[in-house]
């Protein structure tokens, strides 16, 4: 135990203060560890709101500290506030630093069959929330998971004392801590089939249920998935729900999606974060989560060029329910991505959003390295 924690915290003070620390005492610090991570550089041109400059680097750091425990810690560059990506508006002639801290902090005993018991500060890996994201923020905690696997079942359980739900972007307002959750999947043949369950204490609960799979007809690679979900608010009568259908196809170097949501007029949202499995947001600007009574339909098309570029043309359109405050929009855009290796992409967007009958041109580059 005194070896691991001697190398983990020369580990986590030669990252942070790189100044101070050759770089053969770094090499020697880290060279029984596990690293791995991302660094993501974004820039955002839209017409309504200017440009931003987005970053974040997140570093995972493992290490084996007998045969059934294994430390983990995740190190991030970034916004401390919501364990996510730096802005910086561009009309701000400052260019600001970073916060350096570290999202995660725990043990895992894997030392029972097929099972996993993980102690400490965690992300919180649900269909409800995003555990880990390259750019945006992640749901954290501090508790207790276990997870095991019996045949084609798995199942895993949770319990946070705390959690980081208070920076939450599906505009929940969140004061409690204790989190409960549950959640299992079955999978026959090429088919899955996946519920969970989760209690925020005195806040709200939630459920969901997914079905996805995986078939092949005449040459064509077929995905389809469908989704219900639904989020009760402790002190409200309102029952925000989402149900979506998408299907995915791929012929050779050609690939087509296609997909369709709903809320529920109360509300549609189903999730901590509007980019989590029981939300919608698959393409840019167009998100269907957290809008109540409102419908959405994803269309895009793609094709695999070359073995390292790829091209595609997606379209969004919403329509918004009765709530005044929700607007139809609907937006298209061209997407190119350039995969120069396995742990180096980048892509660039540039399209049009229309919203509320105003029409906008926007644009992104995105960049990332894996490591």
């Amino acid at each position: 135990m005194r070896k691991i924690t001697k190398l983990s915290l020369t580990a986590i003070l030669a990252i942070g203060a790189m100044s101070s620390a050759n770089a053969q005492n770094l090499v020697e610090a880290l060279k029984n560890v596990d690293v791995s991570g991302t660094a993501a550089y974004r820039y955002n041109d839209y017409e309504t709101s200017g440009t931003t400059n987005l970053f974040k680097i997140a570093a995972d750091l493992k290490a084996q500290v007998n045969d059934d425990v294994t430390f983990n810690s995740r190190i991030i560059a970034g916004n401390k506030d919501n364990a996510g990506e730096v802005v910086l508006d561009s009309s701000d002639d400052s260019d600001a630093n970073v916060d350096l801290f570290i999202s995660e902090v725990n043990f895992d005993y894997t030392g029972i069959d097929n099972t996993k018991i993980t102690l400490g500060k965690q992300a919180i890996a649900t269909p409800f929330t995003i555990a880990r994201d390259a750019m945006g923020n992640e749901a954290t905690g501090t508790g207790v998971v276990a997870s095991t696997k019996l045949g084609m079942v798995s199942l895993s359980g949770g319990y946070f004392n705390q959690t980081n739900f208070d920076n939450n972007d599906a505009g929940l307002t969140i004061d409690g801590e204790n989190l409960y959750f549950v959640a299992g999947n079955i999978t026959i043949a090429n088919a899955t089939l996946d519920a969970a369950y989760a209690d925020v204490q005195d806040q709200f609960d939630a459920y969901t249920v997914g079905l996805s799979g995986n078939y092949e007809v005449s040459g064509v690679a077929l995905s389809p998935y469908a989704r219900y979900s639904s989020l009760d608010l402790d002190n409200s009568n309102l029952d925000n729900t989402l149900w979506k259908v998408g299907m995915g196809a791929q012929a050779g170097i050609y690939g087509a999606y296609l997909a369709y949501g709903e809320t529920g007029k109360d509300g549609g949202t189903v999730g901590t974060d509007y980019s989590s499995d029981t939300g919608m947001d698959d393409h840019w600007r167009v998100t269907l989560s957290t809008i109540s009574d409102a419908s959405v339909v994803y269309a895009s098309v793609n094709a695999q060029v070359t073995d390292t570029i790829n091209l595609a043309v997606k379209y969004s359109d919403l329509n918004a329910g009765t709530n005044s405050n929700d607007k139809d929009q609907n937006e298209i855009y061209g997407q190119a991505v350039y995969q120069m290796s396995k742990n180096f992409m980048t892509f660039a967007r540039f399209g049009q959003l229309e919203y509320d009958g105003n029409k906008s041109n926007m644009g992104r580059l995105h960049v990332q390295y894996s490591f």
